[in-house]
């Protein structure tokens, strides 16, 4: 090494006479600069003689910026540039006032001064015009010069040191100028090694170009290669290949895009195709069915992990060569005078290589955990998705979607975290087995004692893991029910709000969060108390050790005891390490095991149905003998003796009562349903259209197509044929518009016409449509009917499901179900013939259509209403509006996706570092941070007890064995373990104190946001997929709850830990300060550099999870969709895109944190590396070697304490995202209050039920057009309100408005003399009744959901489940009230939920009733028994129907047709028919015709 060799250079220095050696060579050096300089601009000239231009490859684009952004580097370079030259011009100012040198020649001295001077000077002129040149690199010139200057510095710091040692001499005025000339020398040998200026030129079109690489806009398409699989040998080590990267993310923020691809072998469908064998060979050995989730891991990980172990087992068995070295280190120090300074370095040289070998072993083996992490990760999400579509009904009812998608985000991040430890497993035992080792060498059998100790401590961990195991299980447990019950919520908010329900439901999801909470805190308790027996372990281990020696009479010197108790800190981190290991080991088993469980359930059957080629029959559909059931434990089957053959091209009609196995039908051929005996055969392809319309974000178009190429033309036809034409005109971007979450922007209608034109355009062979017609209304369906069903799929086989008994006479073969059987089958006149109850169908239907006749004939003289603005109203419609769909628009609807085809926002990302008053809303959050002190007191306390007591040994001991010891060895021990548990005490406290303050702040944060999501309007909701709430619900609740606090407590611990380390180590060789600072400033600069990259990777990674638990929950919800349309391959393709989408941030993040931990570490290993030569350089006698031994042993651990501070701070502002990512969802501006106390309306309101609208004009925001305009009615109390209107209309926004989910603005609406707007929201949502278009149940029993609040008797729920036509069916069940309801009802028939809808309206008996489609999916017969219910049990009520079936609200005393936001018409019935040119007029001319003229319709087809 140089520097060895200066030193021993200069060892006989005081021989010499004239000392000038420094003042010569610093005269040479700069002497070469110039010349060389010379010579480049000789060169220049001479090109400009020749005039012949040379291209610079350092050169940047050539054009003319009109900013220079300049970079930190480049002001970095000025200023260090110019502290040189002023320190050089300095020390030129004390030459002439006379101050001398150690040089007597005052020529070679002024010399020597001059020529630096002159060098740092033309250094600055080169540097400022780099900009103006375009340089994306410093000159090699400069470079070379800065090396050469550092290099000049070191040398004259080291002369300076060697003088001041041999001389006894004091630090002058002209070492501190020296000193600082090495810090500034050490920047730019920094700025000269990475050579880029980093400087960035803002073009005329106003995009910056960073000049990076002489890579322009290129850059970031390049980068998206796998920099990661191109990588060499040394890049892999030195992990450089992640440089060009960095570069980019210094520049700007990091996109998506701009970050690079994972290696094919990192790539999800690689890693899931690998799985698949693994799971394939585990199937073949073990000749099962049901293969073992850990042996297919272990196969899957093996090779990988192997290779981990070996890097893992080299970096244990280095780390221990520093305390097996001590003792000699110890020893020669005590003994220098007769050995040569050539051991002293040896002995450095040792300890240095082991630190390096340790090092890369240390990197290596950690990145490749974190890479098989990845992998797995990868592989377990993409078997749970698989699973997840191939689902039996009892195992999907068994597991909500909100379980399975925890499985998906906490339990497989904890998997991936146990991958992580699984190394430290089999590096604990190699670790203890070298400290035993080491502690024999030194001292005999003394290291029995430790090794008992070893053991206790490791003993205690066996009922602590199995505690905290159970633990585990149970914070899991109560995540799941908390995570389902929120995402129930937030799926269903809309049907909460309405019926006032949010109050309860946010105080059920709190009294779960208070089951999760207490075991939190039981497993964050035992945490503490783990932690602090860990904590204590290496003193207690020392203490019996020590006490061992003197009770054996082993002799212990300082050399034996500063061994031990490097060894006993080495061996600090497994021990402390062990409470993470456990709980990750606790963690990982309990999660595996669950994800095992759910790997191994009931999937469907894969072999039901035998398909047929079509050319070998002539029948699409068979079922003979056929028993199916959805719980084949059940003694009653869903369905049997189901006999049906239909030929190709057949129209066949289910019709039956709600709950009569329609459904069950269509799903027996589909193959959802288990069969318990007959067969199924089905020739040719599949389409399905489901009951409940299942729509998948992204645009119309993408829905329609549904993985299948464009085609213009067949697209244009399946687009007309389905109605959807005047749909795509309403739409500002067309069939390109985006569709919300389930569709939350379309009206059921329009869901439902999309599903049917996505079947239509699949041109399959068997069409199975499951009520396709309810949704839309009369003239729509007609419409879908003709030119759909009769006409574009006139060929096609085809069974539709449908209570429109108008649609019966067209069918070639009707079935009637009842009980799970095929009670009737025929065609419609011969069913009619055999009167067995086909008839009771038809006939509900005829006494609607008559009384539409009877109110169509009459010519009724009631007086008509007073419309408050009358001149408003136009009394005829356009006729346009009679051919346009007037289904109901749901939610926030059209209005929105005609200003913006981008209803969904991307998700909300900061950007930059993670803002302070995120550290500080967290630190405060919790008695405005007054636990925080307390805590870094014990902290400190401990750190200082726990110094103290080593010092006390390495002072006390005697530093060799002759030499008698300064107190007794009884005494020593004494106050050794006084501060031992003195300082444990610290450390108890400490942890308490961490685990309570973290626990608080996480329910505090909880609490917060959970009320600011649930009190937020609709228009949140509306815009927001619930997949990003549900991230922070889970996930980033999660981190907070478990992780957070230990993080940020780690990185104050870790600073006071490494400033302990240092206060150590100074005290004998303070000049590793020399060296220290700069280093550490590099250290800063670094993770500078990182943290800009790694901060915006962490947030893309963050970002990028909720797209993989949407598309996952969609896909749950339409399993059954994809698997009719045998699109499993393409979703599962899908989701491994997204999968990939998330590891590539994520795999690059860690990759980073790698990067800076490998060059924090180099540094700190280099900063040891000069403290020992300085400890070896010193004169015996200058130190004492016992304290010069203990600063070694605290050095040994330098750098790892020197990265865990860096590491430990990006990691907590990392997880610090996650509370970033919290508060943003925890100030949602909210509703209006619930209650207002001074404005709270009587108890009877209202009592009359008159709804008085005035001037109201609504929007759904500032920057969107009216949807409501200046409506002016009134809805007289008692009375019957039909309303109708094309879709956009605003019939549903009308509805919203009374019920305040749209808040007025310009306008008030007044029911019964009190102004809705004055009143809180509770008060007015409460009052009122709602029977929804889509009907909504909750996971719970049949009476919570009925009376959720828990108000009404027994007797009245019965009572209305009687009034509902559903008391029968609950009677038969064994439970009654109490029986179950799974997840969205799916247990129950859509029918029988809406008439559970109706029975809450019935038991809440308000004064006023909104209809909104309300029995739409119900058939003709309960149609008319429900309308008879509402009419009798609501006589006296106000009743507001929105309504597709026109006899539904041809009895209403008025009607009101809006169009484009106004009125269009408001009259009674009779007033509106005596006008042949009104739309409801012709409405119900085009409906009664319709419904008399099928039977022609019937024989035209036929």
């Amino acid at each position: 090494m140089l520097l060895e060799d200066i030193i021993m250079f200069n060892l006989r220095w005081r021989q010499l006479e004239s000392p000038c050696l420094w003042e010569q060579v610093s005269i040479v050096v700069p002497l070469g600069f110039l010349a060389i300089i010379l010579l480049h601009l000789a060169g220049k000239l001479v090109g400009l003689i020749f005039k012949h231009r040379t291209n610079d490859t350092d050169r940047g684009i050539d054009k003319y910026p009109i900013r220079i952004k300049l970079s930190i580097t480049y002001k970095a370079s000025i200023i260090c540039t110019s502290v040189l030259l002023g320190t050089h011009f300095l020390m030129l100012l004390m030459l002439l006032n006379g101050m001398g040198t150690r040089c007597k020649s005052k020529a070679w001295a002024f010399s020597s001064e001059i020529m630096q001077m002159l060098s740092c000077a033309i250094t600055l002129i080169a540097v400022y015009i780099v900009p103006n040149r375009k340089y994306i690199k410093f000159p090699w010139i400069l470079r070379g010069w800065w090396l050469c200057n550092f290099l000049l510095s070191i040398i004259c710091i080291a002369l300076d040191a060697h003088f001041i040692m041999i001389n006894h001499g004091k630090l002058g005025a002209r070492d501190f100028a020296d000193f600082l000339g090495l810090l500034a020398s050490t920047c730019l040998m920094g700025i000269s090694i990475r050579g880029k200026t980093d400087i960035v030129f803002v073009v005329p079109s106003g995009t910056a170009e960073p000049l990076l690489d002489g890579k322009t806009d290129k850059n970031s398409e390049c980068i998206r290669e796998s920099l990661y699989g191109k990588a060499t040998l040394v890049q892999l080590v030195t992990f450089s290949w992640l440089n060009p990267l960095f570069a980019l993310g210094f520049t700007k923020p990091i996109e998506l895009d701009e970050i690079p691809n994972v290696d094919i072998k990192n790539s999800a469908g690689f890693v899931s195709h690998s799985f698949n064998e693994s799971l394939q060979q585990v199937k073949e050995r073990d000749g099962t069915t049901n293969p073992s989730i850990y042996k297919a891991i272990y196969l899957f990980i093996r090779k990988k992990a192997a290779i981990n172990a070996f890097f893992a087992m080299v970096s244990a068995a280095t780390s221990y060569v520093g305390p097996y070295l001590i003792e000699d280190f110890v020893n020669f120090l005590s003994q220098k005078s007769p050995r040569s300074l050539e051991s002293g370095y040896l002995l450095a040289l040792a300890f240095l290589s082991a630190k390096m070998v340790e090092t890369i072993a240390q990197r290596q083996w950690i990145f490749g955990a974190r890479q098989l992490g990845l992998r797995l990760r990868a592989a377990m999400i993409s078997q749970i998705y698989k699973k997840g579509l191939v689902l039996s009904s009892r195992s999907r009812q068994s597991h909500t979607s909100g379980e399975i998608i925890n499985y998906m985000s906490v339990d497989i991040e904890r998997i991936t975290d146990f991958i992580w430890y699984l190394n430290v497993v089999w590096m604990l035992p190699i670790q203890i087995s070298l400290a035993i080792y080491i502690l024999h060498t030194t001292l005999g059998l003394g290291s029995m004692g430790a090794l008992a100790a070893t053991s206790i401590v490791m003993a205690c961990n066996i009922p602590l893991t199995r505690l905290q195991k159970r633990y585990q299980s149970k914070i899991m447990e109560a995540k799941d029910n908390r995570m389902k019950a929120t995402s129930e919520v937030l799926r269903n908010m809309k049907t909460l709000k309405l019926q006032a329900w949010d109050s309860q439901f946010l105080n059920n999801l709190e009294s779960l969060r208070k089951i999760e909470y207490s075991w939190l805190w039981k497993s964050l308790r035992l945490s503490a108390l783990t932690g602090f027996i860990f904590w204590i372990s290496p003193m207690f281990i020392s203490v019996i050790t020590f006490g061992t020696c003197i009770l054996m009479g082993i002799e212990l010197t300082a050399g034996r005891v500063l061994s031990a108790l490097a060894t006993f800190r080495m061996l600090q981190d497994p021990i402390l390490g062990l409470p993470d290991l456990l709980s990750a080991i606790a963690q990982g088993k309990v999660s595996a095991d669950r994800i095992a469980s759910y790997l191994q359930e009931e999937e469907i059957q894969s072999d039901p149905i035998k398909y047929l080629p079509r050319d070998q029959t002539k029948f699409d559909i068979q079922i003979e003998s056929g028993e199916f059931s959805w719980d084949p434990e059940s003694r009653n089957p869903t369905l049997e003796g189901i006999q049906l053959k239909v030929k190709r091209g057949m129209k066949v009609a289910i019709c039956g009562t709600v709950g009569s196995g329609k459904s069950s039908l269509l799903s027996c051929i589909l193959g959802e349903i288990q069969m318990l005996s007959g067969t199924v055969k089905i020739s040719g392809t599949k389409a399905y259209v489901p009951q409940s319309p299942w729509i998948l974000t992204g645009n119309v178009r993408e829905n329609i197509l549904f993985g299948n190429q464009y085609d213009t033309t067949k697209y244009d036809k399946t687009v007309k044929a389905c109605a959807l034409e005047k749909d795509f005109e309403l739409f500002s971007s067309g069939d390109l518009t985006e569709i919300g979450e389930r569709g939350i922007n379309l009206s059921g209608g329009q869901k439902q016409r999309i599903q049917i034109a996505r079947a239509v355009y699949q041109d399959a062979d068997i069409y199975l449509l499951d009520d396709p017609f309810s949704a839309v209304d009369a003239h729509t369906g007609t419409e879908i009917f003709e030119e759909c069903l009769m006409g574009i799929l006139k060929d096609k086989t085809i069974l539709f499901v449908t209570h429109q008994v108008e649609f019966l006479p067209a069918a070639d073969l009707i079935m009637v179900m009842q009980n799970g059987r095929i009670a009737q089958a025929g065609r419609f006149e011969e069913l009619l013939k055999q009167n067995i109850g086909f008839e009771v169908l038809v006939g509900a239907h005829s006494e609607a259509l008559e009384s539409i006749l009877t109110v169509e004939n009459s010519s009724k003289t009631a007086p008509s209403p007073t419309a408050d603005d009358e001149s408003n109203i136009d009394s005829t419609l356009n006729a346009e509006l009679l051919h346009t769909q007037h289904d109901s628009e749901h939610n926030l609807s059209l209005e929105i996706t005609e200003k913006a085809c981008k209803l969904f926002q991307d998700e909300e990302r900061e950007k930059g570092s993670v803002g302070k008053e995120v550290y500080w809303s967290y630190l405060t959050t919790v008695k405005g941070g007054a636990l925080v002190p307390f805590i870094l007191l014990a902290h400190s306390s401990f750190q200082v007890l726990q110094i103290a007591s080593n010092y006390w040994m390495a002072w006390a001991t005697p530093p060799t064995s002759e030499t008698q010891p300064k107190v007794a060895m009884n005494f020593i021990l004494l106050v050794y373990i006084l501060l031992a548990v003195v300082s444990s005490l610290c450390v108890l406290a400490r942890n308490t104190l961490v685990a309570l303050a973290g626990l608080w702040t996480s329910q505090k944060l909880f609490t917060k946001m959970l009320h600011s999501v649930l009190r937020a309007p609709m228009a949140f909701f509306d815009s927001t997929p619930f997949g990003r709430i549900l991230n922070r619900a889970s996930t980033d609740q999660s981190v907070v709850d478990l992780e957070l606090a230990g993080k940020v407590g780690w990185c104050a611990f870790s600073i006071i830990q490494i400033l302990g380390t240092i206060a150590v180590m100074s005290q004998v060789a303070w000049e590793v300060f020399v060296v220290f600072i700069p280093v550490t400033a590099i250290c800063i600069w670094c993770q500078q550099y990182y943290i800009a990259t790694a901060r915006e990777l962490a947030r893309v990674a963050g970002i990028q999870r909720a797209p993989i638990l949407h598309h996952f929950a969609e896909s749950l919800a339409g399993a059954a969709t994809i698997r009719a349309f045998d699109q499993e391959d393409r979703f599962i393709d899908g989701n491994l895109g997204l999968v990939d989408n998330h590891s590539r941030p994520w795999f690059h993040n860690v990759s980073a944190m790698e990067w800076l931990s490998f060059r924090l570490n180099l540094l700190s290993n280099f900063v040891f590396a000069f403290s020992l030569v300085v400890l070896v350089t010193l004169p015996e006698g200058v130190i004492n070697p016992s304290i010069a031994g203990l600063a070694v042993t605290y050095g040994i651990n330098l750098n790892v304490a020197q990265a865990a501070v860096i590491w430990n701070i990006c990691n907590a502002e990392n997880k610090m995202i996650s509370v970033e990512r919290i508060l943003q969802y925890s100030n949602i501006k909210s509703e209006a209050p619930l209650v207002i106390e001074d404005s709270r309306p009587p108890n009877n309101w209202p009592e009359v039920g008159t709804i008085c609208f005035k001037h109201l004009q609504i929007r759904y925001a500032e920057h969107l057009p009216f949807v409501l305009k200046n409506i002016n009615c009134t809805f007289p109390g008692g009375k019957k309100v039909g309303v109708v209107g094309r879709t956009g209309s605003g019939k549903s926004t009308l509805i919203q408005a009374i019920f305040r989910i749209v808040e007025l603005r310009e306008a008030s609406i007044i029911i019964d003399d009190v102004d809705i707007c004055k009143i809180g929201l509770h008060d007015l949502r409460s009052r009122l009744s709602i029977i929804p278009q889509e009907p909504i149940m909750f996971e719970g029993t049949v009476r919570t959901n009925l009376d959720p609040l828990q108000k009404y008797s027994d007797s009245e729920i019965w009572e209305a489940l009687d009034k509902c036509q559903l008391g029968h069916l609950v009677r038969a069940k064994e439970e009654k009230l109490d029986s179950t309801v799974v997840e969205n009802g799916e247990n129950w028939s859509v029918g029988q939920r809406q008439l559970f809808c109706l029975g809450r309206a019935l038991l809440k008996k308000s004064s006023i009733l909104v209809l909104d489609e309300a029995t739409a999916s119900v058939d003709s017969a309960t149609d008319g028994v429900i309308q008879k219910i509402i009419s009798e049990e609501f006589k006296n009520q106000t009743v507001v129907t929105i309504a597709h079936r026109i006899h539904t609200v041809i009895d209403s005393d008025l009607i009101l047709v809006l169009s484009e936001g106004r009125i269009a018409e408001y009259d009674t019935p009779g007033e509106l028919l005596k006008r042949p040119d009104s739309f409801f007029s012709k409405l119900i001319q085009e409906y009664s015709s319709r419904s008399q003229s099928f039977n022609s319709l019937a024989n035209r087809h036929d």
